[in-house]
């Protein structure tokens, strides 16, 4: 079951069960969205643009503030311009951003140092004796031969 990630309805950012970012430490600038669109895109602020200060942040643990600085850096900013929608690309914004913070806080996978099967050491070296015998094979006869 996938993890509800957004807005909420006192304007935090969830951004997992142990993670919620206040409003107050997230700010969010509209623009015009550029490129085609005509009097609507010139005239209309719909492209939204959502920024985080992870260093000021004091809704993060230490260990949280090290994984996002390491993986995303001190600041972070997430832009959404796809509809004509100033809401929708706001809430497209926030998603963005919970999304990336979600992934930065996630710790690494645990590398557990397996060892080949006894077959597969069996058969590299079984291909190796093959491919001995075929260059031995194509060398030229010695003057013994």
């Amino acid at each position: 079951m996938a993890e509800h990630r957004g807005l909420e309805p006192d304007g935090s950012l969830r951004v997992s069960r142990s993670l919620r970012i206040p409003a107050s430490e997230i700010s969010v600038s509209t623009s015009t969205p550029g490129g085609p669109g005509g009097q609507h895109a010139n005239r209309t602020e719909s492209k939204v643009t959502v920024s985080f200060d992870v260093e000021a942040s004091e809704a993060l643990g230490p260990r949280q503030r090290a994984r996002i600085l390491a993986a995303l850096g001190p600041q972070l900013r997430v832009t959404a311009s796809e509809s004509r929608s100033q809401a929708t690309n706001k809430a497209e914004a926030f998603d963005r951003l919970a999304g990336k913070l979600a992934m930065a806080i996630v710790p690494p996978a645990v590398r557990r140092k397996t060892r080949p099967p006894i077959s597969a050491s069996r058969k590299r070296l079984k291909a190796k004796r093959e491919q001995a015998e075929r260059k031995q094979q194509r060398r030229r006869p010695g003057s013994d031969d």
